[in-house]
């Protein structure tokens, strides 16, 4: 059943595909989805490079668009599974709890993502997959269908680099690697203040995107 969902992502555009179980079930009114899909899709080149210190138009249009993409995968994966009678939830490439916990999302793409062995997070706070680095978006679907993760854990693999740390304008990447009690290496409200402060004209202070851009794992 793996290699079938996974065939039917990547027809659906998806560049990267995981599976795992989850030690809890991160949605208290889901107990049932304890194991999980994990979907990359890749950014554009092109379009990466047209950050120069802030983000571009093209990048605001091009993060929203690949949001749509992954959340129709996880749309269609989840009623594929659905289909073949077990319960599925697909989970949005960009989620929040709200305003109590606007830095929060239901589910954490990246720690499924690391625990289906497709990369690791690293000191930026970002996921760095093993093919892309960090110039992708992640979407997840949970559900009750019994999968298992055909990849081992990888380590991270930021070692002594400091590159995002310094360019990050809002000085909000501490440049420490997480660990697995606190992910502490990054300061999301910091950095959303800094983009609403200083790029509002460009997607409403939505987006940065220069972390990624300078990320030297997108060469590989």
């Amino acid at each position: 059943m793996q290699t079938k969902l996974r065939q039917l992502a990547e027809n659906l555009g998806a560049d990267l595909v995981g599976f795992c179980q989850l030690p809890t079930p991160p949605v208290k009114d889901f107990p049932q989805g304890v194991y999980a899909v994990s979907v990359a899709v890749k950014l554009s080149d092109g379009i990466l490079k047209t950050i120069e210190g802030q983000p571009s138009f093209g990048y605001f249009q091009h993060y929203r668009t690949a949001n749509t993409l992954l959340d129709q995968i996880a749309f269609r994966l989840a009623r594929e599974i659905e289909k073949r009678g077990h319960l599925a939830l697909p989970v949005a490439a960009s989620q929040s709890l709200g305003k109590n916990n606007p830095y929060i999302g239901l589910v954490p793409h990246k720690t499924v993502a690391v625990l289906s062995g497709l990369g690791f997070v690293g000191k930026s706070g970002l996921f760095l997959s093993t093919q892309y680095g960090s110039k992708v978006r992640l979407a997840t679907v949970l559900t009750d269908m019994p999968l298992h993760s055909e990849l081992p854990v990888i380590e991270n693999g930021c070692g002594d680099c400091q590159i995002c740390q310094k360019a990050c304008p809002a000085g909000a990447i501490y440049g420490v690697k997480p660990t697995a009690d606190s992910e502490r290496n990054f300061d999301p409200e910091k950095c959303s203040r800094y983009m609403k402060e200083h790029f509002q004209d460009i997607g409403r202070g939505s987006v940065c995107g220069i972390c990624i851009k300078v990320c030297p794992k997108n060469q590989l």
